[in-house]
């Protein structure tokens, strides 16, 4: 069986075509297109034009892809953008349109739920862990073992903090307090109502995390063959944090590594894994390529084999 999994962010989209053999699931495909279909929509609570228009060529395209695969099976999701958009059902109603499917508009709960599914895919051991996914509209704290125990999901995106805080260029040191200060309550907030084991071992997912990665690497062009699994230290982290904040956006663009569309809200989302770090007290962060995707693409082959429902 051939699978192919389309998961529509506030800053990309992605795509994975897979297939299931004896030894496991086997990647075919594997895209990603920055569209930020999250543009203005925490001040406005609705989409952009341009961004929606970007988003749904971008689905579009991978909808063919799929096809050129002869896929059995497709599969949508939407998470923080299409949760805070009053218009959603426009979106809804071209995805349906487009791939002959309908939308999955996922849960704060649903999206941590998968995310940990595909981190942990791959992970050796039965140690604790606490995923963290830093999406564009939300981040994703999952605590557990090989399974979810426990979850939050924040409104804490590196596209919407940048949007909220960061008007300056270079980011003024006034805004990146505020953006310390939001990130920090509310990843205290959430401290209290997980419970981390001091064994536990931080794993970091998306976007922000990979790039960090491979920033830190040196990678003149991004390879998540290379990414997947390296380890980032607090002081990695904090020295690109300052470096990033302190250049404006047109120098930080040239960086070599850095993924276009992300020079941006790279700063933002930094600071939002700085801040993970120091309430939940890791020195380090396991970088996982892994992630939501992934867990989309598992549960979709584990569902037809009729080992889960969904």
């Amino acid at each position: 069986m051939r699978a192919g999994a389309i998961d529509v962010g506030t800053n990309s989209v992605r795509l994975i075509v897979c297939e299931q053999q004896p030894g496991g699931m086997r990647t075919l495909d594997r895209r990603l297109t920055i569209t930020r279909l999250g543009q203005g929509v925490d001040e406005r609570r609705a989409f952009d034009p341009e961004a929606l228009k970007r988003t749904l060529e971008t689905i579009a395209e991978y909808a063919a892809i799929c096809g050129e695969y002869e896929v059995s099976d497709i599969r949508v999701s939407a998470t923080s953008a299409a949760r805070d958009a009053r218009d959603r059902d426009v979106f809804f109603d071209a995805v349906r349109k487009l791939t002959g499917k309908p939308a999955e508009l996922l849960s704060g709960a649903d999206e941590a739920r998968l995310t940990f599914t595909g981190a942990v895919s791959d992970l050796a051991g039965e140690d604790p862990v606490l995923v963290v996914d830093i999406g564009g509209g939300s981040t994703e704290l999952v605590v557990g073992r090989k399974k979810p125990e426990n979850l939050v999901s924040l409104d804490i995106g590196s596209v919407r903090l940048f949007e909220k805080h960061l008007a300056s260029d270079p980011p003024s040191t006034s805004e990146l307090e505020a953006l310390r200060t939001e990130a920090g309550d509310a990843f205290r907030s959430a401290r209290d109502r997980l419970s981390v084991s001091p064994r536990s071992r931080l794993v970091g997912v998306a976007g922000t995390v990979t790039q960090l990665a491979a920033l830190k690497i040196g990678l003149p062009t991004y390879d998540p063959e290379v990414t997947h699994h390296s380890v980032l230290s607090h002081g990695d982290i904090r020295m690109l944090a300052r470096r990033l904040a302190s250049l404006p956006y047109e120098k930080r663009a040239r960086i070599k590594g850095l993924v276009p569309g992300r020079a941006d809200v790279i700063v933002s989302g930094a600071e939002i894994l700085l801040s993970v770090m120091e309430v939940f007290d890791f020195a380090e962060v396991l970088v996982s390529e892994k992630d939501l995707l992934d867990g989309l693409a598992i549960e979709m082959l584990a569902t037809d084999a009729g080992t889960v429902p969904r």
